[in-house]
């Protein structure tokens, strides 16, 4: 994973929205991201079944990129067409996470998100790493978001975002070994699986 931080956001569209949101997200909002200094690559994850229809990912310098300066001044400007979509997210979860554990390189074809109450073990998750078919494992803790102001673009969602105190991701290029790597990877969870949409840069 590029930097030491990262923005991590489950969410649904409304059917009928999804055309253009998908629009508005490839042409302005991650490239709007992506200016922003600190961050460093952006992708679009689309859910193979079930719900969060997405994940997105942003993979950031610090901690600081997302705690303050640019990023919060554009959260705080959303554009016009920003402000058309933000009303369409919903069950929205997003984290501000440091990068706790980190094995592979690359950008993924298939993706497993895991959100979790206590951490996975590095041990673990590099050996999950290891597995024929998989390419990376990424452990990120979330930082809590209490008690720091809402920004506009919550504001026009709805409110305060719920938030995932621990998150595994695993990529690789064969969807099956991904699935079957986060299952041994923390039995009994329920992680969900998505294919890559978009990256940028």
């Amino acid at each position: 994973m590029l930097g030491s931080a990262a923005v991590a956001m489950w969410w649904d569209i409304a059917p009928e929205m999804r055309a253009e949101w998908e629009d508005w997200h490839t042409r302005e909002h991650m490239p709007e991201r992506l200016a922003i200094p600190g961050f460093l690559r952006g992708t679009r994850w689309i859910a193979a079944s079930g719900e969060p229809s997405y994940f997105v990912l942003y993979e950031a310098a610090d901690l600081g990129t997302l705690t303050r300066g640019p990023y919060l001044e554009r959260l705080n400007n959303p554009t016009p067409w920003s402000r058309k979509m933000m009303p369409h997210h919903r069950n929205m979860v997003r984290s501000l996470c440091r990068v706790h554990e980190s094995s592979g390189r690359g950008v993924a074809q298939a993706l497993a998100t895991l959100r979790l109450d206590q951490p996975i073990g590095a041990e673990a998750l590099g050996r999950c790493a290891q597995r024929q078919g998989v390419t990376s494992a990424h452990l990120l803790q979330s930082q809590s978001l209490a008690g720091l102001p809402q920004t506009t673009e919550q504001k026009i969602r709805g409110g305060a975002d719920r938030e995932a105190s621990w998150i595994a991701l695993l990529g690789g290029y064969d969807a099956d070994a991904v699935d079957a790597a986060s299952g041994a990877a923390l039995p009994g969870a329920a992680p969900q699986l998505y294919r890559l949409s978009f990256c940028l840069p």
